[in-house]
């Protein structure tokens, strides 16, 4: 009896794979809390200290764990496999939060020592459910045109989480203390969580038996690239967050930050609309020969940006920018999940996911010495000039490993 045929590659079709619709709501129910917990943790600890040096410190440490750790708890999934490590990483990060919602909720001030080391605690615990689930997505759709609609989906669908979850907590805090938004993010990670890893698509995932080949940097050879790409795209997004801000403020005096939200609401419906109109192509090009392409655009635009006279030439580069965004990212993540051996599959898309954040980190404070010595219109540029570096790097030395037939290193 001759096998059923593949359906042919659409979102629809991704979501009709068996057990997809449930294992990926699942893990969205779950990372609806990365866009809730921050911003509530970030008004509690003001509201709870007073201070917004404090506030600030916390913040630094709770997202430097959540970042930079974040590969090591994707080693953790690849070792042991999704259920038995997120269980006990979800229910350490819970009691974590549980205590800082129960410190910052006492009355008086609350020391910053305490609250700092369990803010830490939290990130240092936070599950990994996007580069979990996008390993899963591997299992769950194998053909390659089929995994780029997978990945393109669930990028778009997280963009829309992180607007989603803070508004969420503009409303919640109308009614309720901020530490209520603790509260209710911990609950959304607890059932997301919890319905991901009881969905039979996670069961089956299985920890590689390599005698010890998922340790280090061992199944990751070949992911330089698309993490140096995306961290190119990172810097890019942390640098746009404050120099809209400084265009607006400066181009419409007493209502920047009406204007700037309006710009970067641009970036994320460009984002949105360029990620699934990439999911929805059938490329011929490789994902290695597009992502230096569609990183040098979102340069381009960046440049482009640096000659707007008024907001609304800006929001119109800044939607053009946003097109590219998504799709670096998708792009980074399908070549790291290629390149990556069957074993360090979720490490590898974290590092792709650390290298983002670390970028927009070090493009927000690379945005705050600038903004202020340079013209607002040099430092877009300049940023452009800079996300073309990084496409023009990651071209050459794409081509030089064709040249040489040489196996690509991390």
């Amino acid at each position: 009896m001759s096998a059923p045929p593949a359906p042919r590659p659409s979102y629809t079709a991704v979501l009709r794979v068996p057990h997809a619709r449930r294992t990926f709501a699942a893990a969205l129910t779950g990372r609806l809390s990365y866009g809730i917990v921050p911003l509530s943790v970030m008004l509690a600890v003001i509201r709870s200290s007073g201070s917004y040096t404090v506030a600030g410190t916390v913040m630094a440490l709770f997202g430097a764990a959540t970042v930079f750790l974040s590969p090591a708890r994707a080693a953790l999934i690849d070792r042991h496999g999704p259920r038995r490590a997120l269980v006990p990483m979800t229910a350490a990060h819970l009691a974590a939060l549980a205590l800082l919602a129960f410190v910052l909720a006492g009355p008086g001030r609350t020391g910053a020592v305490p609250v700092a080391v369990l803010a830490a605690a939290a990130g240092a615990c936070v599950p990994p459910l996007g580069p979990t689930m996008r390993a899963v997505w591997g299992t769950l759709t194998p053909d390659r045109a089929l995994l780029q609609r997978a990945y393109s989906l669930d990028g778009v669908a997280e963009e829309l989480l992180f607007v989603t979850g803070p508004l969420l907590v503009g409303v919640l805090v109308g009614v309720a203390p901020p530490v209520a938004g603790i509260a209710v993010g911990a609950a959304l990670m607890a059932v997301g969580t919890a319905g991901f890893v009881s969905s039979p698509a996670v069961r089956e995932v299985r920890p590689e038996k390599s005698g010890g080949a998922g340790r280090g940097g061992a199944g990751l050879r070949g992911i330089g690239r698309p993490v140096a790409a995306v961290a190119g795209v990172g810097l890019a997004l942390g640098v746009l967050d404050l120099l809209v801000v400084a265009f607006a403020e400066r181009h419409g005096p007493g209502s920047g930050g009406a204007g700037a939200a309006w710009v970067l609401a641009a970036l994320s419906a460009g984002s949105a609309v360029g990620g699934l109109l990439n999911g929805a192509v059938a490329w011929r090009a490789p994902a290695t020969a597009r992502l230096p392409l569609i990183t040098a655009g979102l340069g381009l635009a960046l440049c482009g940006a640096g000659l707007a006279p008024g907001i609304g030439t800006l929001t119109v580069a800044v939607t053009a920018a946003g097109f590219f965004v998504s799709p670096a990212i998708t792009t980074a993540y399908l070549l790291a999940d290629e390149a990556a051996a069957p074993q360090a599959r979720v490490r590898a898309g974290a590092w792709v996911n650390t290298a983002v954040n670390a970028g927009s980190t070090a493009g927000a404070a690379i945005a705050g010495a600038l903004a202020g010595r340079l013209p607002v219109g040099l430092c877009f540029a300049v940023t452009g000039a800079v996300v073309l570096a990084t496409a023009a790097a990651v071209a050459v030395r794409r081509v030089g490993r064709a040249a040489t037939g040489l196996a690509p290193l991390a």
